[in-house]
């Protein structure tokens, strides 16, 4: 069932809406556990776009094997994504720093504070992401590290290479996740792919790990295919690679390969004299789970993440 969350008149005789589609059994006893997906707070992230058509589209086809409820929110800034604009447009806001917001406050306050009420009494949310147009992501799951003892297990159901704990202090509130936490939803973000394109084998990952989770919460009755462990990473074991310099950044390792230390990772080049400004190499043994896409660097632009700890074999 698709129902309207957000609706707001705005100028020029548009309205902002913001619609939800709830899929739940025929017959419904009140004891459904209920999973909500949420994507698109930034406009310009498109992957969270197909993985929620992926979803629906598997549970209307095997309509039989859904026993609790799922709530997708696939747009929530669609002002944002008629723009392509990575804020909320009107005001260049991100939103993803204004929940929970205020029902009696200004356009995007109303409108967080519609979603988080929404929202409220969900056992889990997965609120999913897809970087900048700066940087691509292997798929990861992030988690701030005062909710890992409960959302864990969940976590490790998504289907991911990686999850990235972060200290609770380097956690802005203002986030869905942060805001959604704090009235006990349990809160997971999901990073994959890149800005303003869509990484079908990315997405059709997660949408795997989606159901994996759907299982084990008790809302899926069908078969899951077989889902690989993550490797747990947490900041101490991820080196950040950054620019010394200016130019147009040249790889020479491809995304989401393993290195060596003093392996070289790229250079970066002057594109008017011709002359190479730097050669970067890797700081530790490990994985490449972040690697610069955007070829035009400034000094200080992050190139690359590895996580150097432990590795599934």
């Amino acid at each position: 069932m698709i129902d309207t969350v957000v609706s707001v008149e705005m100028l020029v005789e548009e309205v902002l809406r913001i619609k939800r589609n709830r899929l739940a059994p025929d017959e419904c006893t009140g004891n459904e556990k209920r999973l909500c997906i949420a994507s698109g707070s930034h406009g310009d992230e498109l992957g969270g776009q197909y993985i929620c058509y992926q979803v629906i589209r598997r549970i209307k086809k095997e309509f039989e094997n859904l026993i609790g409820i799922v709530d997708i929110y696939p747009t929530m800034n669609p002002l944002g994504l008629d723009a392509q604009s990575r804020d909320f447009p009107l005001m260049d806001i991100d939103m993803n720093t204004v929940f929970p917001g205020d029902e009696e406050g200004a356009i995007l306050d109303h409108t967080a504070a519609r979603l988080i009420k929404d929202m409220a009494g969900a056992d889990i949310c997965l609120d999913i992401h897809s970087s900048n147009n700066l940087i691509r992501e292997i798929p990861q799951v992030r988690l701030n590290d005062d909710v890992i003892e409960t959302i864990m297990p969940y976590a490790k159901l998504l289907n991911t290479e990686l999850v990235w704990i972060h200290p609770s202090t380097s956690v802005r509130p203002g986030s869905l996740a942060y805001a959604l936490n704090s009235i006990g939803v349990k809160t997971m973000v999901i990073e994959a792919g890149v800005a303003l394109r869509i990484d079908y084998e990315y997405c059709e990952q997660i949408v795997e790990g989606i159901f994996s989770l759907m299982k084990q919460m008790g809302i899926w009755k069908g078969e899951v295919g077989e889902i690989r462990t993550p490797m747990i990473a947490t900041d101490g074991e991820v080196q950040f690679v950054n620019a010394e310099s200016s130019g147009l950044f040249v790889p020479n390792i491809k995304h989401s390969m393993r290195v060596k230390k003093g392996e070289k990772i790229g250079t970066i080049v002057d594109v008017i004299t011709g002359s190479v400004e730097e050669r970067i190499y890797a700081p530790c043994d490990g994985l490449v789970f972040t690697l610069r896409e955007y070829p035009a660097i400034e000094e200080g632009a992050l190139i690359a993440r590895i996580f150097g700890g432990a590795m599934n074999e």
